[in-house]
């Protein structure tokens, strides 16, 4: 009750609305409502999270010039590798024009010449080059647990892979994720998916800080409806973590592995794929479970955390 002391305010009246679309409409634009998995009941818990949506305030600090700087080698040698990623080149067959003879449409021309039937005019080889159609989101664990060392490797790890994917020219969003108890999980906007890498944006990535607890499952579901509502071929959901999930709550163990995993399940089902970049030790007993063998890697050091993300990021979508 203490708590709650000057927190009142107007209340709803069900009875006064014409619709429940009108009691609906009283929910903030900015928070969502999910269901959640229980393994044990072989069933959702409908509506069960509340995830609010907020943007992170920027900071002004010398954090990204710093990083840039620190980086000077590796990130001139990773734009130099994503600038090769931002066409890829096919051969197609049986083109009217083309580079080069398709020998096998050739010879069957020929063959069909001899036996008194029309040939084909599509006996050549075309070289094209597509651009690329990458979407791409990145779950960054902003828990207590990220604080010191792993919280400022994660932050570098962002601002070299912004860097380079700004030359490589993939749509990509950075969002943060933490909570408490299951009303209260947060999701925090540092870069929307159609919004430019400025120093706004520099200035969210510097501003990242440990929250409080590590609810997995409303985060991978909001973004995943995020990824599907995009027009590309290539939908890519990167999460970011230094630990299992975990709440305040009753979310913790194989429950939250669970709930996790269906999670993802639903984004593959979704047609988004899902990859994680952890520096947990124990992360074998519970990702490849989570995730699919192959599906996550472990960093071992957290120094190396900033290049070998970007190089995985390379790997993926090269």
């Amino acid at each position: 009750m203490q708590a709650a002391a000057g927190q009142a305010g107007r209340g709803i009246n069900r009875q006064d609305c014409r619709s429940l679309e009108e009691v609906a409409s009283f929910r903030p634009v900015n928070v969502h409502m999910y269901d959640e998995w229980d393994y044990r009941r072989v069933g959702y818990r409908s509506d069960w999270c509340s995830l609010s949506e907020k943007s992170l305030h920027p900071v002004r600090s010398g954090f990204v010039a710093g990083t840039l700087e620190k980086y000077k080698p590796q990130l001139n040698k990773l734009r130099r590798q994503f600038e090769m990623l931002r066409t890829r080149h096919r051969f197609v067959r049986r083109r009217r024009h083309g580079d080069d003879i398709d020998l096998d449409a050739l010879i069957e021309a020929l063959g069909d010449t001899r036996a008194g039937l029309s040939p084909s005019d599509r006996v050549f080889v075309q070289l094209l080059r597509d651009e690329r159609d990458i979407a791409a989101m990145f779950l960054v664990d902003m828990s207590n647990s990220t604080e010191g060392w792993v919280g400022v490797a994660v932050k570098e790890a962002l601002v070299l892979l912004a860097e380079a994917l700004e030359v490589a020219g993939d749509r990509y969003g950075i969002y943060g994720f933490s909570g408490m108890r299951r009303s209260r999980s947060e999701l925090f906007h540092i870069k929307h998916i159609g919004e430019p890498y400025n120093a706004e944006v520099q200035g969210r990535i510097a501003a990242i800080s440990p929250k409080e607890y590590t609810r997995m499952g409303p985060p991978i579901r909001h973004l995943t409806k995020k990824l599907q509502e995009t027009q590309s071929n290539v939908r890519l959901l990167v999460v970011i973590s230094d630990g299992k999930p975990e709440d305040y709550d009753d979310y913790k163990g194989q429950y939250a592995i669970e709930d996790t995993r269906k999670a993802l399940l639903e984004a593959r089902g979704g047609g988004v794929y899902s990859f994680c970049i952890t520096i947990d030790k124990s992360a074998h007993d519970y990702l490849a479970h989570m995730f699919g063998r192959g599906n996550y890697i472990f960093v071992d050091e957290v120094l190396s955390l900033p290049s070998k993300m970007a190089e995985m990021y390379r790997l993926l979508t090269s």
